[in-house]
């Protein structure tokens, strides 16, 4: 059993979009997956009520020990999914979230705003290891890129300088995926190929 956390400083990079959309693309390979929504405002338990997914388990856990409580929890999943409330906000329970991941998954836009406050994540995760049997993996996931835009190997190249992995898949900007909350998950391409980097991780 794998466990996934997407986790950002800030409200509005998609850490809800992210999770939920890999979650399904690893339930789409025949993996059997959970999604534990650590976020107060319940988004995505909200999404999942509405839309009525049968091939992800999701489940509500807003909690300080997060950590100790998601291998209770997992029973017979595979993948564990954890989505974050914003760092700034909720600190303590994305902290937990955070220590609880062997894979640590940060989505980003490619702007200098987003690169600018990168290093106080990676900080954040530093923090985190010594708690740990074995640091988790951290990997930067570009999101609402624009096709053939140099800034966006420009910010990539910014984060493979601080030794942090980037994701070879990237997410385009795509109005679907902006109001997708509430509707029924198909199949995504680029999230998928994401999923099966992320997959493929030691």
């Amino acid at each position: 059993m794998k466990v996934i956390t997407v986790a950002n400083l800030k409200g509005g990079t998609a850490k809800s979009t992210t999770a939920v959309y890999l979650a399904h693309a690893w339930a789409e390979s025949g993996l059997r997956v959970l999604v534990v929504d650590a976020d107060p405002q319940g988004s995505v338990l909200r999404w999942s009520d509405i839309a009525g997914w049968d091939t992800v388990q999701t489940v509500g856990l807003a909690v300080r020990d997060i950590y100790r409580r998601v291998p209770d929890l997992a029973g017979s999943a595979d993948l564990v999914v954890i989505d974050t409330p914003p760092m700034d906000e909720q600190a303590a329970i994305s902290y937990s979230a955070i220590r609880a991941g062997d894979v640590v998954v940060i989505p980003m836009a490619p702007t200098t705003a987003e690169l600018d406050r990168l290093p106080d994540m990676l900080d954040a995760v530093a923090e985190v290891e010594p708690l740990r049997e074995t640091p988790p993996r951290v990997v930067v996931m570009l999101n609402r890129t624009v096709a053939n835009a140099a800034s966006t190997g420009q910010v990539r190249a910014s984060i493979e300088g601080l030794g942090v992995t980037v994701l070879d898949a990237m997410i385009p900007r795509r109005e679907a995926i902006a109001q997708s909350f509430g509707r029924p998950v198909g199949h995504d391409a680029a999230y998928a190929a994401a999923a099966a980097e992320i997959e493929a991780l030691k």
